[in-house]
């Protein structure tokens, strides 16, 4: 399949999930063009570009597309950030988004597969719904110990790393900034638990991420950080956290 048809990618300001997407087009040095997504307010436009309304989304083939237009007939258009970062991987074989070798293209797709039934949920929990302590310490060091000694998921970058580091990042970012339903002193105990020496791997693995160009060009901290404070705020009005989740909201 040839990379030299036009990309178009969905993309929102505070998701995790098309954040994947954007670090393996970076890494492959792919060229793609953005149409921004606010999550908080979807335009009614976008429901006739994707039915489900979520990001990421992306559209391969066709012409240039701009808000409130529908991709074309002669396009093809995929969804989820697991398919859209496999489909990548078919797409720029020369960028080496997934290891060749049988071994190491099973663990990283092992490395996917746990952070997306246990690490995620427990994420999730933790920010918006005043999940424990414990448990996201206990995910994070079970993701910690599927890590080599050095380098990354698998030892070269690969769609594990875009998978797992933008929750891991935002975990970090979120506990630095206290931005979550954290009860008093849980986002200052969690992070100093975090740079105890137990967790001195991972954090060494984040700091790697964070020192790549494509992190540098898709990590925007204070947009990140004001649009999930805005979901905050959201969520304690009206119980939605996403178009999947909603927490009951306290009377008053």
């Amino acid at each position: 399949m040839p990379a030299t048809k036009r990309l178009t990618l969905y993309n929102s300001v505070d998701s995790p999930y098309p954040h994947r997407v954007r670090l393996a087009l970076e890494e492959a040095g792919a060229k793609y063009d953005i149409i921004w997504i606010n999550l908080l307010s979807k335009p009614e436009w976008y429901k006739k570009v994707y039915s489900h309304a979520k990001v990421p989304f992306l559209v391969y083939g066709g012409p240039a597309l701009h808000e409130g237009e529908v991709p074309s007939p002669e396009a093809e258009t995929i969804s989820e950030s697991m398919v859209i970062l496999e489909f990548l991987v078919d797409l720029f074989p020369e960028a080496h988004l997934l290891p060749t070798e049988p071994v190491q293209r099973a663990k990283a797709r092992f490395f996917i597969k746990t952070t997306e039934e246990k690490f995620c949920k427990v994420f999730f929990s933790f920010i918006f719904l005043g999940g424990e302590v414990d448990s996201m310490l206990a995910a994070v060091e079970e993701m910690q110990a599927l890590l080599p000694d050095a380098g990354f998921a698998v030892g070269r970058w690969s769609i594990a790393d875009a998978a797992f580091v933008p929750f891991l990042l935002r975990l970090d970012r979120s506990l630095r900034n206290n931005v979550g339903v954290f009860a008093a002193g849980v986002a200052k105990k969690t992070l100093n638990a975090l740079y105890e020496p137990k967790f001195s791997r991972i954090r060494r693995y984040l700091e790697d991420n964070l020192a790549r160009d494509s992190m540098i060009k898709t990590w925007n901290e204070p947009a990140v950080m004001a649009q999930m404070e805005r979901r905050l705020d959201r969520m304690r009005r009206t119980g939605v956290i996403n178009a999947d989740l909603s927490v009951p909201v306290p009377k008053q």
